[in-house]
């Protein structure tokens, strides 16, 4: 049962993400680190790793790399940071950490702050999504800001071809930190079926539902997901 819910929350947050940019991690790493704390970061960093690749060859044509390398740059440090941080806290802290970095992301989503994106806010955004991204397997949020006055296409394309290199390097520090290993690879294998089904249905359905709907939804249940994460750190 526990392996049935986490597969349909990849499946919703996959799909989340192939719409808009961004969102598996941010709808899936609260719920499934309830299930099993072993899922955040690797398990989660993996499924969003495939997905990245599905999306950047989707829109590869929209792809600017040039525009990425600060971003990337950033994304090193950020990467090293979050990795430390894993090292200095406990599974406690973690759900509390969790928690806070989604109703931070939410926040972010609904704010009205418009960033240039130019090459200091780029790395800027990569530091923390690769600290974002290392720690809670959550390092959208960053870039999404920074770029959420471009066009919907351009924000799929960067933000996918930016999340294949970032989630490459998450998973060089993970497992360096003893973090990503044969168990974390036993956990993200079942979810992979999920991601790729998720993506295939965004594929063939999101011109019929509306991108604003769909944005409000999931931030609705990210804000319930995160909201619990954090209250259960006093339970």
């Amino acid at each position: 049962m526990d392996l049935l819910i986490a597969a349909l929350v990849i499946l919703l947050g996959s799909y989340v993400q192939s719409s808009i940019g961004f969102g598996l991690a941010i709808i899936a790493a609260p719920v499934l680190f309830f299930i099993d704390p072993l899922f955040v970061p690797a398990p989660i960093t993996v499924s969003a790793l495939t997905l990245s690749l599905a999306n950047a060859r989707k829109h590869r044509h929209a792809i600017s790399f040039k525009g990425l390398q600060a971003a990337v740059i950033g994304r090193i440090p950020g990467t090293i940071a979050g990795g430390l941080l894993l090292l200095w806290i406990n599974q406690r802290e973690l759900a509390l950490y969790l928690g806070l970095t989604v109703l931070l992301a939410v926040a972010l989503s609904l704010s009205r702050i418009r960033i240039r994106p130019g090459n200091t806010s780029m790395a800027i955004a990569g530091f923390l999504s690769g600290f974002m991204g290392t720690s809670s397997s959550i390092g959208g949020p960053p870039m999404a800001l920074v770029m959420q006055h471009e066009k919907g296409e351009f924000i799929r394309a960067n933000l996918a071809a930016f999340f294949v290199v970032s989630c490459v390097l998450s998973l060089i520090m993970l497992a360096f930190i003893g973090r990503f290993g044969l168990e974390e690879i036993k956990l993200s294998l079942p979810l992979m079926p999920a991601t790729l089904a998720g993506y295939w249905l965004a594929m063939r359905s999101l011109h019929r539902i509306s991108a604003q709907n769909l944005r409000r939804f999931s931030l609705l249940l990210c804000a319930v997901a995160g909201g619990y994460a954090v209250l259960s750190y006093w339970l």
